[in-house]
């Protein structure tokens, strides 16, 4: 299973980038870090968890599959001080609904771990590919049933 995950974990999410910003200057204005004592923002559980909960809850939109759209979406937001996502928005959309089914599970996510710099938390804008691909829907239909039977046996 943990196989099957990583092959999925490298199909959907590629990459992410980032930049922090300092509560000094302009907050809208974001300062690029070329520092080794920044610490980027995580989520909760690491980025394994993130992947599980992509999983568990993208939908791929029936626009999409009628029209047999695939390809990536690249979204990106801000991860607060407080670790709330902000401000999350589609940078390149492929269409067929799959833009909004991206920033829907972005909005879903919960607080995460906030970046520092120098000790100081920061906020951070990250951008995430998210991979829309016809062909790996029946296998993550199996990873959400998974999840959702392991979460229903830890939950009784």
């Amino acid at each position: 299973m943990k196989k099957l995950i990583v092959m999925l974990v490298l199909a959907v999410l590629c990459s992410t980038s980032a930049m922090a910003q300092t509560g000094e200057e302009n907050p809208q204005e974001p300062l690029k870090i070329n520092d080794s004592s920044l610490t980027g923002p995580e989520f909760p559980g690491g980025l394994d968890s993130m992947y599980a909960f992509i999983y568990r809850i993208i939908n791929y939109p029936q626009e999409a599959m009628d029209s047999n759209i695939q390809g990536r979406v690249v979204v990106t937001f801000i991860v607060e001080k407080d670790g709330q996502i902000l401000d999350a928005s589609v940078l390149e959309d492929i269409g067929g609904g799959c833009g909004e089914e991206a920033i829907r599970v972005i909005k879903a996510m919960p607080k995460w771990k906030p970046a520092t710099l120098n000790g100081e938390l920061v906020r951070m804008q990250l951008k995430l590919p998210i991979n829309f691909l016809l062909e790996l829907q029946p296998r993550v239909s199996r990873i959400r049933d998974f999840f959702t039977k392991k979460r229903r046996r830890t939950a009784k």
